[in-house]
């Protein structure tokens, strides 16, 4: 490594250290994911149980466990709490960050690989995963590194085996990050190789097995053990959910066909407009360098339509996208930039379009809660829950408008320049106003979202934290009462029975939590609970011990 790429390196360390690190703990964490995942790393810690993954104390068989121990061990350095939840995946982004640096500097040059990481942590959904606490980020990294390695290796004339070895380990470990859906990904990507290629074989028999082999000794030695220490049915359990996730709607995660595909469009703007133009071939490309733009067309097609094709529809299943997108996109603004092609101003309406969306959806939360009664007795939102969610007291400084003025006007000035033909100019005010419109909501505008949505509720759980009690949710599903109560473990085996928290001879105070959806439903059924008070949607009761 010569001393201008240490510097690069050392330069995208300190700037990736300050877009992820700072205000992570600003904000709580979100239900589902955010706090499942987190509460799972908070009971390995109180159990001292860490090759159990728990949640309420009991087998959680939908996740293993790499992402689950980064948290653990970032709880147990910096305490409990949101930061140390949310900080492996900042650690993840200066990472991802310096690996798209070196790929982008093999694959062509220095300034290619420096604008790949730039367009990456500019854009919107790509810089804001890896501010939160989910286990997306590095499962998506380590399948990334899994496919590069295996395009080198089928790439090298020699078929050096290391770059066999490491794919297949980095495949297993994203096996052990998230599941088997990381072999099921590859495995299609090889198959579609393997179709493009006329169905020859572009790796022998014997590479393949030992390819899969070690994999599966990587990816299956929590499963191994599991199996060893008389833990079947977790392993059961832990398939029947993968297999389920692609044959049924999660309930309040459904969504059409092109669900993935809207996503990917608006979520990822701007580097996915540009991407839109980079799908076919520009200008002079070196054999490798089309081997590996062809390898990230397939990654990116198969994980889309894989995912648009399974029934639960959630934002980030369809993140791996983000890799091979944004690569995309960078080879399209690379080739502008070094004059390869000329921007043409065909999707300047879709660049100003989106960026109104994206801008005015920020722009106009402080302006719909200024006028928020009217709205609501204009009687436009149905939902009672949402309207309640609405009646929070959220305190809006009244600026937070330009934040979404700043990504429109960036994006409008940085078309001007392109009219001009001042690519670097032009791609420079685009991103640069995306990155600050980013960095502003997620640390100002997020907070304000999140005591709309939650804040009730996680204020409540606070307040149980040194109670000796129950705490439940009524007629919906959550993991904030379990974080955010401090849940201890509990000797008795009924607390973890809705029936017997309601109904039962119980032998402390259970506090219940439910929606305002639900309300008429408790007062007729469960007379028992005593109401304690309404706040933003959310209804807390209390049924005292005998």
């Amino acid at each position: 490594m010569n001393s201008n790429s240490l510097k690069h390196i050392l330069f995208i360390i300190l700037i990736g250290a300050l877009l992820f690190i700072p205000f992570l703990g600003n904000v709580h964490l979100f239900d589902w994911d955010e706090i499942n995942f987190a509460e799972c790393a908070r009971e390995m810690i109180t159990t001292g149980d860490y090759f159990s993954v728990k949640i309420n104390y009991q087998p959680f068989w939908e996740k293993p466990p790499v992402f689950i121990w980064m948290q653990a061990l970032s709880m147990n350095i910096f305490g409990i709490n949101e930061f140390a939840a949310r900080l492996p995946n900042a650690i993840c982004g200066v990472f991802s960050l310096i690996i798209l640096y070196n790929i982008g500097k093999k694959l062509y040059d220095e300034s290619f690989g420096i604008l790949w990481a730039f367009v990456y942590a500019a854009s919107f959904l790509p810089h804001f995963y890896f501010k939160s606490g989910i286990i997306d980020p590095w499962f998506n990294l380590f399948i990334f590194c899994g496919v590069y390695y295996f395009v080198l290796f089928t790439n090298n004339e020699s078929k050096s085996n290391k770059y066999l070895l490491y794919s297949a380990t980095l495949i297993g470990i994203a096996i052990l990050t998230k599941g088997p859906v990381a072999l099921l990904i590859v495995g299609l990507c090889g198959l579609v190789y393997f179709i493009l290629n006329r169905f020859k074989l572009y790796i022998s028999i014997k590479n393949i097995l030992l390819y899969f082999g070690i994999i599966i000794i990587v990816g299956c030695i929590w499963f191994i053990i599991l199996l060893a220490s008389g833990n079947v049915e977790i392993i059961k359990e832990f398939f029947v959910y993968q297999v389920r996730l692609f044959n049924t709607q999660d309930a309040g995660h459904g969504g059409p066909f092109i669900y993935h595909w809207i996503v990917l469009l608006v979520g990822c703007f701007p580097l996915s407009l540009f991407a839109l133009k980079g799908f076919k071939s520009i200008g002079f490309n070196t054999p490798f360098q089309k081997y590996f733009k062809t390898w990230m067309l397939i990654l990116f097609w198969v994980v889309l339509i894989l995912f648009s094709i399974v029934k639960t529809k959630i934002v980030h299943y369809s993140s791996l996208c983000y890799f091979p997108l944004s690569f995309i996109g960078t080879y399209y603004i690379y080739k502008l930039i070094i004059g390869e092609v000329k921007w043409k101003k065909g999707i300047n309406l879709l660049f100003v379009f989106i960026s109104l969306i994206v801008g005015l959806a920020i722009s106009v939360l402080p302006i719909v809660d200024k006028y928020k009664q009217k709205i609501i007795e204009a009687n436009i939102i149905k939902d009672d829950f949402a309207i309640e969610n609405l009646k929070a007291d959220v305190n809006w400084t009244g600026i937070e408008w330009i934040f979404g003025i700043i990504l429109i006007s960036g994006t409008i000035v940085g078309l001007f320049y392109f009219k001009k033909q001042k690519i670097k100019q032009g791609i420079l005010f685009i991103f640069t106003s995306s990155l600050i419109t980013i960095n502003l909501a997620s640390v100002i505008v997020v907070p304000k979202i999140e005591q709309y949505s939650q804040g009730a509720a996680i204020e409540f759980y606070q307040t149980l934290q040194n109670k000796d009690c129950y705490v439940e949710t009524f007629g919906y599903k959550s993991y904030a009462h379990l974080f955010y109560s401090e849940k201890k473990y509990q000797d008795n085996t009924n607390s973890y029975s809705s029936e017997w928290l309601l109904n039962g001879a119980v032998d402390k105070d259970v506090y219940i939590v439910s929606k305002i959806n639900t309300y008429q439903e408790i007062k007729s059924n469960y007379p028992q609970l005593i109401e304690l008070y309404q706040k933003n949607g959310f209804v807390f009761w209390l049924r005292r011990s005998k």
